[in-house]
């Protein structure tokens, strides 16, 4: 599917559209109250899902109230307390060295700028953009697995790298829309466009999809593009 950017544009504001209606309350699927608690749980998150990361948090941040009570943790017991999260020595090294960040340079406070984010140990654009888009009400596109393989089957990039991803949605989706695509995507993801066997017929957006391997659908073709 050749496109121009105007004509992709046009194509991800129905798919945006179709999507708030099977989902009309898109959010994150981590359980936080704080900036700091979303920080630590998106750090968590990598690798592991959200699922299990919400089954270990209450009681880190039950724990751990602020960024000092990270810097100050013992590292041997944060590690077995955020375990099963995977990877856990790296995650808690992050955590801790985040945190130590955060209380020296931003006194105690998450900063509010991706640039500042993305200068914490363990925090990317992705987990910036998390963070920016979820408790500051900043617009970020949150490029994880499922939006790489869902706007890839889209065909609204083609790239694999996260950041270049994240560059040509951009110009596509409407910035105050960011955060919300990033949701629903995800959400379309885990519900409906799987890895490995996508429910293509019964797929809310069959037809604004090129994917080629896609299951046909009597039903979903005969949409017109609203």
């Amino acid at each position: 599917m050749n496109e121009t950017i105007e004509q992709k544009k046009k194509r991800a504001q129905v798919i945006i559209r179709r999507l708030f209606k099977t989902n009309p309350h898109p959010k994150c699927a981590l359980d936080f109250t704080t900036p700091l608690e979303l920080l630590v749980a998106t750090i968590l998150s990598a690798q592991c899902t959200d699922k299990r990361v919400n089954m270990v948090t209450p009681a880190v941040f039950k724990k751990y109230k602020t960024a000092e009570d990270y810097a100050q943790a013992d590292p041997k017991a944060l590690c077995q307390e955020v375990r099963s999260t995977g990877f856990y020595q790296n995650k808690a090294k992050n955590i801790m060295g985040a945190c130590r960040e955060i209380v020296k340079r931003f006194g105690g406070k998450v900063p509010k700028r991706l640039e500042d984010l993305v200068t914490l140990p363990g925090v990317g654009r992705k987990t910036a953009n998390v963070v920016l888009g979820n408790v500051f009400g900043i617009p970020g596109l949150t490029v994880d697995t499922h939006m790489i393989r869902l706007n890839g089957r889209l065909g609204l990039t083609k790239h694999t790298d996260p950041v270049k991803i994240e560059f040509d949605l951009m110009k596509i989706v409407p910035q105050k829309k960011w955060t919300d695509y990033s949701h629903l995507i995800i959400y379309h993801g885990r519900n409906r466009c799987f890895a490995r066997k996508p429910d293509c017929p019964n797929c809310e957006i069959h037809d604004l999809c090129p994917f080629p391997h896609k299951t046909p659908s009597p039903v979903h073709s005969e949409k017109k593009l609203i």
